[in-house]
């Protein structure tokens, strides 16, 4: 049976040991979705919406967020993060996809500081787009791909 790491013997909470681990160089990247109502996505497509550029200070949440991961989630080991990245892409005309990529020399992967990236650049549409839609939905979350460490690659199965 596969032992949580952030357990230790007795079942208590433990940030893991990473200090015997190797430097490697490790990515991750991770999606979300926000489903809208089609002119929703026009506003922001048309860069139109009340309170400014929903690209635009998406963008910088989901980076601001990537480098707060630690702050955020216990025993997630503070990042010294070499790049983070943050993408929209409308899907259809209801849907806008985020992608998040982070990347670091490091001893410890980046999975949740790219999951922390989308989840705020989400929250973030959602808040800059509320007075006119306040029935979207966040969806999706999820990690993609993530490389590096000893695991080395994952990919997420297309479903």
């Amino acid at each position: 049976m596969t032992r949580l790491t952030h357990l230790d013997d007795k079942g208590a909470a433990r940030m893991v040991d990473v200090s015997a681990k190797d430097v490697t160089s490790r990515s991750a990247t991770a999606h979300a979705r926000v489903e809208m109502k089609p002119e929703t996505l026009d506003l922001i497509l048309a860069g139109a919406a009340k309170k400014g550029d929903v690209f635009a200070t998406a963008r910088i949440a989901g980076i601001m967020a990537a480098k707060k991961a630690s702050d955020l989630i216990p025993l997630c080991h503070p990042l010294a993060i070499a790049k983070a990245e943050v993408e929209f892409m409308p899907q259809g005309n209801t849907a806008l996809q985020i992608a998040a990529t982070v990347k670091v020399e490091g001893k410890t992967g980046v999975e949740m500081e790219a999951l922390t990236a989308v989840s705020v650049a989400a929250l973030t549409v959602y808040d800059m787009c509320k007075a006119v839609d306040r029935g979207m939905r966040i969806t999706e979350i999820c990690l993609v791909e993530k490389t590096g460490g000893k695991s080395g690659r994952y990919t997420r199965p297309k479903s």
